[in-house]
């Protein structure tokens, strides 16, 4: 096999995967849904709501607030038709965005019982349900949800009782937040129409404070909420000032509403509220507007809503109130205002709730998307009697998945702690080698191999991947959100070790050490060679690899761009990855192109080192670049720079025709170490050893570590003659 072939090879299967792959995509993936489905009176014309509750025979159409549907079938023995059941889409009682920043467009059947019969994905934007995940993932997902109450714990991850749900390999975000849309819209149509009651919570009794407060105080003790929205998270320039820079409050609290409003004004807008009826206050500067258009049109300021528990609220033009000016000393200015009447008997100002605003974007391709950013707030005790109510809060989903995997994941750390450990102890493992045998460094080495591809690729499925990088990049430009990356416990705690250790030495140990994937082609290296072809085994020129090496820098910095433009077509292309068929999915759950290209690279890895982490890698791009700023390299001599010994055994290609170490393409194997020490092998030392035993002199010392070396090494520190690569 020649080097031009090997080349062309790999860049041949990159590009088959890439590009072929589009058929395989999951059918629901930003389906063309009907207006009648999201909208329309009559959704059951539209959506397959037989699918979701089989036992009905006809459906109403939709009513309620939230809007759902009522499901009917013919009594028993003949008798006249009753209702069954209710079937409601989740984008008419909740909206939560999962990975993609997009809803799941989801159908649900739910009996009268409150059991959920049937649950029906019509539409989803998640790219890595698309790429990476087979559809049979998410339907074995939802099917988890039929036959539960919707009133139900439902939460991903095991729990005492064993009634956890699983989530979907590779794609926790994704389950976390389709978990939260079931749940969520279960529970607030089966409280609508009767099933589930709400356990009473004693009413607010506010606190008769005298006096009043300036803005800095209310705003400091959490009596004002803040919700800052920049231009950059709606896809707007941000040289103009943020989206929108938000204020609200609760205006009956007797200190907020007079510091407000004034005491005339307040005294007058709590004489115009009902039993039951609650003032809010919203003040906002910026580019985009929390009104809307939706006031005009219909009487529904569609931009705003307030949510409680599992209720949301929205405010209609007969809940307005103008707003001119605050009396607060120091209340910023305003271009927007308004005070908002809640009417709802359920609503409790005792206990938490949040403020959401919805605003809308273009995509890459100009549609307009919609997304919500939202607030928290919690009245501050002193102005409650009595203090703020005790909550019982579930732990975050993120922490109830590290609980739940503890044992592994202390296994995990272990593991990494002692690579760590054993890497850090180079010198003394190579002083202990020579280059014919090696058993310091190839069988830990070898250990650790068979861990990362059994333990930490296959078990616990902690393949780190270019994905990561470039959701890291969006976070960091848009919205950080600490429980998108604590989600995956062990994605977590590896990117920490290999920031570190990057830092430090550089790529090589996670590269050549710890990666499930260049473990298994380097384990299939070794598998070549015991089935005999390691006489066809070869490394390409250097002259073609010093050409070839940029490849994977070209492809690392084309997804990234790609990624600030589309996530969905950088997704798509990040395929070149092939982690995600050998790990996290399978060959056998994917189509042809995917396990093609996998078995031609493991393939090729029977007969060249590691060929896919040296030409089309774009993690190890990515990771080769802060590389370049390590702390530690390895040691070269004076002499390195015309003896090419350690060069021609390189199976990195990393050493130059001046002895130089390129740390960006070492993966930290150690063979040129052992050489470095080894008086056998050594150019320069073996000529030393030469007239050393020529002039009569010993060969041999003992080292500060207790090793025999030769005598031109005995030294606590590195000599005159060392330099660091």
């Amino acid at each position: 096999m020649t080097s031009t072939f090997l080349s062309r090879l790999l860049v041949l299967g990159a590009l088959l995967t890439t590009l072929v792959a589009a058929p395989a995509r999951a059918t629901v993936y930003d389906a063309e849904l009907p207006d009648g489905v999201l909208h329309g009176p009559d959704l059951c014309q539209h959506a397959p709501c037989a699918a979701v509750l089989p036992e009905a025979t006809r459906f109403s159409q939709r009513k309620g607030e939230p809007a759902y549907v009522e499901a009917y079938a013919r009594g028993p023995h003949g008798g006249g038709e009753q209702v069954v059941g209710y079937v409601f889409l989740s984008t008419d009682v909740v909206d939560i965005p999962a990975y993609s920043g997009k809803p799941v467009v989801t159908l649900i059947g739910m009996d009268r019982g409150g059991v959920i019969r049937g649950v029906r994905v019509l539409k989803h934007s998640e790219p890595i349900l698309l790429a990476g995940i087979p559809e049979s993932a998410l339907l074995k997902f939802i099917g988890q949800y039929v036959g539960r109450r919707g009133d139900a714990k439902l939460e991903i991850g095991s729990d005492e009782a064993g009634t956890g749900l699983d989530a979907i390999s590779g794609a926790t975000v994704t389950a976390i937040a389709e978990n939260q849309v079931i749940a969520r819209s279960a529970y607030a149509i089966g409280s609508e129409v009767g099933i589930f009651t709400h356990a009473a919570r004693p009413p607010a009794r506010l606190a008769a404070l005298d006096g009043t407060d300036d803005w800095q105080h209310l705003l400091d003790e959490g009596s004002v909420g803040h919700l800052l929205v920049p231009a950059a998270a709606v896809g707007m320039e941000s040289g103009n000032g943020p989206y929108l820079d938000l204020y609200f409050g609760y205006l009956n609290a007797p200190a907020i509403g007079r510091s407000l409003l004034g005491d005339a004004p307040y005294r007058r807008l709590m004489g115009e509220l009902k039993p039951d009826e609650h003032a809010l206050f919203v003040i906002a500067t910026g580019q985009g507007s929390f009104k809307g258009s939706g006031f005009v049109r219909g009487g529904i300021y569609d931009r705003l809503q307030l949510h409680q528990d599992n209720a949301t609220y929205t405010f209609r033009d007969t809940d307005y109130q103008n707003l001119y000016r605050l009396q607060a000393p120091g209340a910023p200015g305003f271009t927007e205002s308004a005070v908002f009447i809640l009417r709802a008997k359920q609503f409790n100002a005792a206990w938490p709730w949040s403020l959401s605003v919805l605003a809308n974007k273009r995509d890459a391709a100009g549609a307009k998307l919609f997304t919500h950013f939202e607030q928290p707030y919690w009245l501050p005790s002193r102005h409650l009697e009595g203090g703020r109510p005790v909550l019982e809060t579930a732990a975050p989903a993120w922490q109830r998945l590290w609980r739940a995997r503890l044992p592994q994941l202390f296994a995990f750390i272990a593991l990494l702690a002692a690579t760590a450990v054993l890497y850090s102890q180079r010198d003394r493992l190579v002083r202990a080698s020579t280059r014919k045998h090696k058993p310091w460094i190839s069988r830990p080495r070898m250990l650790l191999w068979l861990a990362s591809v059994g333990f930490f690729g296959a078990v616990l499925k902690a393949q780190p991947s270019i994905t990561h990088v470039m959701t890291w990049v969006h976070a960091l430009l848009f919205e950080w959100k600490w429980e998108l990356f604590l989600s995956d416990p062990f994605i977590f705690v590896f990117w920490i070790f290999i920031a570190i250790t990057v830092l430090v030495w550089g790529r090589g140990l996670f590269c050549g050490w710890l990666c499930p994937f260049g473990s298994l082609q380097h384990l299939m290296l070794k598998a070549g060679q015991a089935l005999g072809l390691k006489r066809f085994q070869r490394l390409l020129p250097k002259r073609i690899h010093d050409k070839l090496r940029w490849l994977k820098y070209g492809i690392f910095a084309g997804l990234l761009l790609t990624s600030l433009v589309s996530m969905e077509t950088a997704e798509h292309l990040a395929e070149i990855e092939p982690f995600k068929t050998t790990f996290l999915v399978g060959a056998w759950n994917r189509a042809w192109p995917y396990w093609l290209f996998l078995a031609t690279i493991l393939g090729l890895s029977m007969l060249s080192e590691r060929p896919y982490c040296k030409y089309l890698c774009p993690l190890g791009a990515g990771l080769a670049l802060p590389g370049r700023f390590r702390l530690f390299g390895l040691k070269r001599k004076a002499e390195c720079t015309s003896c090419h010994a350690c060069a021609s055994g390189c199976g990195s290609h990393a050493i130059d025709a001046q002895g130089r170490i390129d740390q960006m393409e070492c993966l930290l194997c150690l063979d040129c170490m052992v050489m470095y020490y080894d008086d056998h092998a050594c150019p320069p030392l073996v000529k030393e050893r030469k007239r050393r035993g020529a002039h009569g002199q010993p060969l041999t010392g003992i080292g500060a570590d207790g090793y025999f070396i030769p005598i031109a090494l005995v030294r606590d520190a590195p000599s005159k003659r060392d330099v660091q690569a």
